[in-house]
């Protein structure tokens, strides 16, 4: 079992490994890897809307579609899947900083070095071995030109300073905010990793349905 095996394996599933660290005993997860997953772009979303979770027309879809796939990754490669829902609450943020493929990006939402802003994280698998991880990556704030993220919000919702909840739900409430509604978030899209991720309006659609019910 390595690195590029196990990415293989999940790579089958329209998923891919978004970030790894070695565990220990200290952060109660034992000697081993923590693999965080996120969608493998592109196909992620029309694979997932081919499948039973999808079509049965019964609650929260992506979670139970998610749970299912990866539990059954788990077994296939002797891991434990852990997921960002539910109970038990895993520090899912924490662990994408901890990851080296992860930050805090200028409007303090995570960034991640191929999605961007659009990055999510399906679940994680804990493999009980130490694998050879590959080098981290640069975080790409800092050679990005311009910052657009900054600018991209329609009213200021995400300035770099906090988050301004109640102003992004009243947007999202007028016919302007359509165009988020439909499209995916405005400083989301604006991050130039984000437009190179080639994830689907669909399913940023998706999200921000969830987000706005």
């Amino acid at each position: 079992m390595t690195f590029d095996g196990i990415a293989s394996r999940l790579q089958a599933d329209h998923l891919d490994i978004f970030g790894a660290f070695h565990t220990d005993a200290s952060d109660g997860l034992g000697d081993g890897t923590l693999l965080l997953v996120g969608p493998y772009e592109p196909g992620f979303w029309a694979a997932f809307t081919r499948a039973g979770e999808w079509q049965d027309g019964t609650p929260d879809p992506m979670d139970r579609w998610s749970k299912r796939v990866l539990n059954t990754a788990a077994r296939d490669l002797g891991a434990e899947a852990l997921f960002p829902f539910g109970e038990p609450i895993h520090p899912f943020f924490s662990w994408a900083l901890r990851s080296g493929r992860a930050w805090s990006s200028p409007v303090l939402l995570l960034v991640h070095d191929v999605a961007g802003l659009m990055g999510s994280y399906r679940g994680a698998l804990l493999v009980p071995k130490r694998l050879s991880l590959p080098a981290a990556p640069a975080k790409p704030c800092e050679t990005c030109s311009g910052t657009p993220c900054l600018t991209a919000c329609p009213v200021g919702a995400l300035p770099g300073s906090g988050y301004d909840l109640a102003a992004c739900h009243a947007y999202l409430d007028t016919d302007p905010g359509a165009e988020c509604m439909e499209n995916g978030c405005a400083v989301r899209r604006a991050c130039p990793l984000s437009q190179s991720y080639r994830r689907l309006a669909a399913q940023s659609a998706y999200h921000m349905g969830q987000f706005h019910s």
